[in-house]
């Protein structure tokens, strides 16, 4: 009976041809959704698996789109978009993600109204609130006759066409953002759930229906690579070659398949598609200022019209390929490096063996084997050498991919307090429902080229100037003892500016994961210090306030578990954990009413308030408690193994931070007012393969191996043996590089090799 069972599972879960899926997908439905409300697996899902849910739950970076967004009303969230929009640089949030969740939140609210009417049978939303209240009951004694719904009934023609409204809705917000859309359909009603397959039964063929029904589909918890197929993507992507979001989709499944190499092919393809598609000029922020200037209004933010909202697709496309690249580089480091003791012990043992049968055989092997084995040895040795070059090709790649997604986002090191807690003002003003700040701020100015009115004398960065052979020169030392100490944030001379960097949901994974390149890259350890500096200086900074929560991130908790292993080989001054802690807020900020209440809420809520005395055995098994709910929530844990060892890691990790402020050492300097949804670092301490591959890089590879070794070499050599060697590294790199990477390439390699 199990074995029956597994194999329905495989083959229905992934069913994704027109036909089958549209014709079972409303008895499907029935028995998951009675399925769901009975702790048992369903007959179609293996023995092992308790819980059968949608596709779409199994995303990467779900945590990382969380937040008030989900929650905000619709005129508030769309206020914010644009009171955030018309912040000088650095802006508080990336404005691509921001306007992307106002249309997000439109579209799976307007699918919620269409999918839950189509399913009630009434024409309107006003009707429905009106039946669901007790106005059904006056209307029955005027003999209306909706008492029992008779009016209100429609047709099967004219609910198929809302269900295929509301599935075009909610199509057009998984291309904006699939992440972003599917937490916001996560949260919305269970209805949606079903709505592409219903309209899958009559219209096979539907793009929009298919696309829905691929992240709604239901397939066994932790198994998407076992039950998803292609079938469906490739549909779309043939009936529709000029969207370049179903490419992106199609190359996050081939992640969860392990096919990255055809995850780089499908986002190469996609920024290929895109980039066709973007029109030749957008409007500039310049060009918008007469239309700003005709209100009249300073605070009256004029709604910028969407054909001229930026778009995130390209970031997405970046920051995914960008982690294939690297994916790439640890999978070639066990290919690069000897071999482990083990493994040459079980080789040595092996060569014993046929030795000794060979002389039991009669055979002299005292001259054939020492041959073989040289010969065996270069072999290996130039296999190495390949794949080293391979690892730091791929590796480069990923950074060169990680410094175009900073190129996007920008940072201050002077950034007016005024011009915080104007932003900040305008947060509380639209949250609470106030009466519109329409007065020009005492810190404006009426300079043309501001369309705020506010001055523009703080310096602006790229996030990636900062990350290049030659940063800025004039940002603020770091680390500082004023950063790393506790209690510093009360000064005696106040300060009137702070550092400020544009928030992305994504952005924390991206500064670890450039600092994990450069690893692979065999940046020299000074410069590597330089740069983790500079990556946890922005780490710090970034606040998702007021739409996103803090997130965990993979790569930060990675590069922890590297610096361990590789016992801080670049010499940080502190823990990375320290490094990290969130800047307190400035006593300006805290001045406002909402910022400071936002502060102390995040302060009771991590902090759990004042600690109560409790024994040795309380705070153990409070500690075991808080691992197996930190275990439970993590996206990595998958089986029995991952559990025990998440539970392990989080339990050994707690006592040794609570030997450590037991015996006076640094406590974690968060003990002053948090910024907005503060999360304390809480990662995945779970050794990762990624992470267990670049640490026994950095251990046992070769300083120099691979193609970027040369060029280091060449200015002390003679002039003839460059001529040698140049050729061989550059073909090298040519026949790896495709046509789409080798484009702007020579910039980061160039800056790398330089420093």
């Amino acid at each position: 009976m199990g074995k029956k069972n597994k194999k329905p599972a495989a083959a229905e879960s992934p069913t994704l041809e027109p036909e089958p899926s549209a014709s079972s997908s409303t008895t499907n439905n029935k028995k998951k959704a009675a399925a769901s409300s009975v702790p048992q697996p369903p007959s179609a899902a293996p023995p092992s698996s308790a819980l059968v849910i949608c596709r779409n739950k199994h995303w990467r970076y779900i945590s990382s789109f969380h937040g008030p967004w989900l929650q905000l009303p619709l005129e508030v969230l769309e206020t914010l978009a644009n009171a955030n929009y018309y912040m000088p640089l650095p802006r508080p949030v990336d404005p691509a993600v921001f306007y992307d969740l106002v249309k997000i939140r439109q579209l799976v609210d307007g699918a919620t109204d269409l999918a839950v009417r189509a399913a009630n049978g009434v024409a309107s939303s006003t009707l429905s609130n009106s039946l669901a209240g007790g106005a059904a009951h006056h209307m029955q004694a005027l003999g209306l006759g909706f008492g029992n719904n008779a009016g209100a009934k429609l047709s099967p023609e004219r609910r198929f066409r809302m269900r295929e409204q509301a599935t075009q809705k909610l199509s057009r917000a998984y291309h904006l953002d699939e992440i972003a859309s599917s937490v916001a359909t996560m949260q919305s009603t269970s209805t949606l759930e079903n709505v592409a397959g219903l309209v899958l039964q009559r219209a096979p063929n539907d793009p929009d229906a298919n696309y829905v029904h691929f992240f709604h589909e239901k397939i066994p918890s932790r198994q998407l690579a076992e039950c998803t197929d292609f079938r469906a993507l490739n549909l779309i992507i043939g009936q529709r070659p000029s969207d370049c979001e179903p490419l992106r989709t199609r190359a996050i499944v081939r992640m969860f398949k392990e096919d990255f190499e055809g995850a780089v092919q499908d986002l190469s393809s996609g920024l290929t598609v895109y980039r066709l598609q973007q029109p030749r000029h957008r409007p500039t922020m310049d060009e918008l200022i007469p239309l700003e200037q005709k209100y009249r209004r300073r605070r009256d933010n004029p709604p910028l019209d969407e054909s001229n909202q930026p778009s995130s697709t390209e970031v997405q496309l970046l920051f995914q390929r960008a982690g294939c690249y690297l994916t790439l580089a640890c999978d070639h480091v066990p290919s690069a490096l000897p071999e482990s003791p083990t493994e040459r012990n079980g080789a040595s043992q092996a060569d014993v063996n046929s030795a000794s049968n060979g002389t039991s055989n009669g055979v002299s092997m005292s001259q054939e084997p020492d041959i073989e084995t040289e010969a065996g040895d270069k072999e290996s040795a130039k296999r190495q050498l390949d794949a080293r070059k391979t690892v730091r090709l791929y590796a480069k790649r990923a950074l060169r991919d990680y410094m175009e997604y900073l190129k996007h986002f920008h940072y201050s090191p002077d950034y007016p307090f005024e011009i915080s807690d104007d932003f900040s003002r305008q947060v509380n003003q639209a949250t609470h429902r106030t009466k519109k700040y329409y007065n020009q701020s005492r810190h404006a100015s009426q300079d043309p080229s501001s369309p705020t009115g506010i001055p523009a004398a703080h310096k602006v960065y790229q996030l990636a100037s900062l990350f290049s052979a030659t940063p800025p020169a004039d940002l603020p030392p770091y680390p500082s003892t004023e950063i790393v100490s506790t209690g510093s944030a009360a000064t005696e001379s106040a300060p009137t500016a702070s550092e400020v960097v544009t928030y992305h949901p994504l952005l924390t994974d991206a500064l670890h994961s450039l600092l994990l390149c450069h690893a692979l890259i065999q940046t020299s350890a000074k410069e590597l210090q330089r740069h983790a500096h500079m990556a946890a200086r922005l780490a710090r900074l970034a606040d998702g306030y007021p739409v996103f929560q803090a997130s965990r991130s993979p790569a930060r908790a990675d590069w922890i578990e590297v610096l361990r292993r590789a016992e801080n080989w670049i010499e940080l001054s502190s823990s990375w954990e320290v490094l990290c802690a969130p800047a307190p807020l400035p006593s300006s900020i805290l001045s406002n009413g909402l910022s400071a209440a936002t502060a102390g809420i995040n302060t009771l809520s991590i902090n759990g308030g004042a600690a109560p005395v409790e024994t040795e055995e309380q705070r153990k098994e409070r500690m075991r408690q808080q691992a197996i709910m930190e275990a439970l929530e993590d996206e990595r844990v998958n089986d029995e193994a991952s559990f025990k060892a998440a539970i392990l890691a989080r339990q050994r990790r707690a006592e040794a931070d609570h030997a450590c402020i037991s015996s006076g050492g640094v406590p974690s300097p968060n003990t002053g007012p948090k910024r907005w949804a503060v999360d304390d670092g809480r990662e995945y301490p779970i050794l990762t393969e990624r992470a267990d591959a670049i640490a026994r890089w950095i251990r046992e590879a070769p300083m120099g191996s691979g193609s970027g070794s040369n060029k280091r070499k060449k200015k002390p050599r003679a002039a003839k043996k460059p001529v040698e060697h140049e050729p061989t590294d550059a073909a090298d790199v040519v026949d790896a590089v495709d046509a789409v990477d080798a484009v702007d390439a020579a910039d980061v390699v160039d800056a790398t090799e330089a420093t």
